[in-house]
């Protein structure tokens, strides 16, 4: 497949993550097999593997040295499990010299380290077309910061010696053949920020602590996880999390907690699962969020009006559910959107704020079932659109509509409120308040 480089939007993102983290590889992708309007925008997040990696940082270099025999024989082991290395890409892997190796990274031990000498501090063997496993005896290795594998042809199960790796800030195993269930091992990884794991052949549960963990960056899309999002999604830390072209069902959770770590999430991609329910009126209350994509799923109800709370969004993609109702103006009001997919549901009316989206481009509603449109749906099909199942996905019962600048939180320890909170409650300094809304 012919690669091409991230969205702007991720660049900015993951270079902000490389100042806090060493050699953080910036992830190229496929090109996108998506059918949606707008998805030249968004699908490099989703259909990526690495570029070729980048020079190593000078903390990082390939120097005389090594901590000996542990990490010779760590490093021999991995080289056994590789049946085949097309591109030699291992061909240097001889002799006690580890620090020689291609793809070895070497440094100065961390503080409090019992090493004298330098030691292994990386691996990155992206694009080798490695075949093999990924052996127990990594563990050994007892230094790394960064393991870069993306981009082989690594099978079986990761091992679960990966969570003795206390020092491993970023695992990408990424565009591989790994199975399984979710791999336990990298949620005891302590100081892990940056987690890749798209494009394997995992399955099963996604676990409640994969939010609950200190990660920054949360890549799960293009494998065979099933089962509903666990309603820890919005106490994650991280800035992005890619959940799309999975199998997961059930509805997007509702639970967001005011004074949470959520605050600092930029872009989340639901597409291509099987969610169902209505889109909740809390995604409204995402402050930083930038890219949000609902699309290919069987969501219903109305959209809520609480979208238009999204001050710094630029990409929403609900296209292709079974969404009804008028599409709310202020909606179509947000002043940095640059894309706004409604394609492909069952809309009855817009309004004039989104013909002026339309106008510009910016704006894609075909396939819907407003009145005197071009490019909708026939007549039978918007007769026999889906009803709200029930579901109520306007507005909490009683409650005041929502007004934006008096959901102003600031989040963190210590977390404080602008104005009232939403929904008549109240809290303080200091206080977290979960909100849960259908």
């Amino acid at each position: 497949m012919g690669l091409r480089h991230f969205h702007p939007l991720t660049m900015l993102r993951v270079h902000a993550v490389a100042v806090a983290v060493v050699l953080l590889l910036l992830l190229s992708s496929p090109s996108p097999t998506s059918q949606l309007s707008f998805s030249a925008t968004f699908g490099p997040w989703i259909n990526g593997a690495s570029p070729p990696p980048s020079p190593p940082s000078p903390a990082l270099t390939q120097s005389q040295g090594g901590n000996g025999g542990q990490e010779y024989a760590a490093l021999q082991a991995l080289k056994a499990a590789i049946s085949d290395d097309p591109r030699g890409a291992l061909s240097s892997w001889q002799g006690p010299n580890v620090c020689a190796y291609k793809g070895v990274y070497c440094s100065a031990p961390p503080p409090g380290a019992a090493a004298a000498a330098a030691v292994v501090a990386g691996i990155d063997l992206n694009h080798a077309s490695l075949k093999g496993t990924l052996p127990a005896a990594v563990s050994l290795l007892a230094h790394l910061t960064f393991i870069h594998l993306n981009s082989n042809r690594l099978a079986g199960a990761v091992p679960d010696t990966l969570g003795d790796l206390q020092y491993l800030t970023e695992l990408d195993l990424s565009n591989n053949l790994f199975s399984g269930p979710f791999p336990g091992s990298t949620l005891r990884i302590p100081s892990l920020v940056y987690l890749d794991l798209r494009f394997n052949g995992f399955s099963g549960e996604l676990p409640e602590e994969v939010f609950a963990k200190n990660l920054d960056a949360v890549f799960l899309n293009n494998n065979q996880f099933e089962g509903s999002i666990p309603g820890t999604l919005w106490s994650s830390p991280a800035t992005v999390i890619t959940l799309a072209n999975n199998r997961l069902t059930g509805p997007v959770p509702t639970a967001y907690s005011y004074g949470g770590a959520g605050g600092r999430l930029r872009e989340v991609l639901f597409l291509n699962n099987r969610l169902t329910g209505c889109v909740p009126e809390a995604l409204g209350f995402l402050p930083c969020i930038e890219v949000l994509d609902l699309s290919s799923n069987l969501l219903s109800g109305h959209l809520p009006s609480t979208l238009s709370c999204l001050s710094g969004i630029e990409v929403l993609n609900i296209a292709h559910n079974q969404l009804t109702g008028e599409l709310p103006e202020l909606v179509c009001e947000l002043r940095r959107i640059t894309n706004l997919s409604v394609a492909f549901n069952f809309f009855s009316g817009i309004s004039q704020g989104c013909d002026a989206l339309a106008g510009r481009s910016v704006f894609d509603f075909a396939g819907n079932c407003v009145p005197g449109r071009g490019m909708q749906r026939p007549q039978p099909e918007c007769d026999g659109a889906p009803g709200d199942a029930g579901l109520s996905c306007l507005r909490i019962p009683g409650s005041r509509p929502v007004a934006c600048a008096e959901a102003a939180v600031s989040f963190g320890v210590g977390a404080t409120f602008g104005g009232a909170l939403p929904f008549g409650l109240s809290g303080g300094a200091g206080v977290g308040v979960t909100v849960t809304v259908p």
